[in-house]
């Protein structure tokens, strides 16, 4: 697997993902990858990550159900990102993050009157985490 060995992988083996919805263009989420997981990936055409937490391949929607199509997988310039061109499945719109919305990039630094910076969600909870992870 020639193209595997053309990715720079970092010092635990892993590489940085982007997750970006085909049809809009939106980035749905972050996620991280080692070997077995891109290979899979690739072959399947479906999204699987590597879950640090867990220490385990995750293949996005196994508890869910929010399953990613993969139509084109892409590597930066320096070889050390990837990208995934995605249609994320399982509800509509599609949701990608554990929160229930659509993206994991919900938060906005917002600045109000006074001058105050504070975070503030500028996407709905389209599905109750608690309904979507018995």
């Amino acid at each position: 697997m020639n193209w595997l060995n053309d990715v720079k992988w970092d010092a635990q083996g892993l590489v940085p993902v982007i997750a970006q919805e085909a049809s809009s263009g939106d980035v749905l989420m972050f996620a991280w990858m080692n070997r077995e997981a891109l290979e899979k990936t690739a072959v399947l055409g479906r999204a699987v990550y590597f879950s640090r937490s867990r220490n385990r391949l995750w293949f996005k929607g196994e508890e869910s159900g929010h399953v990613q199509t993969v139509h084109e997988i892409r590597l930066d310039c320096d070889n050390d990102v990837v990208l995934l061109k995605v249609t994320q499945l399982g509800h509509t719109p599609g949701i990608a993050c554990h929160t229930g919305r659509h993206s994991c990039f919900f938060s906005l630094l917002d600045t109000d009157a006074a001058g105050a910076k504070a975070w503030k969600a500028t996407e709905p909870v389209l599905k109750d985490p608690e309904s979507i992870y018995k």
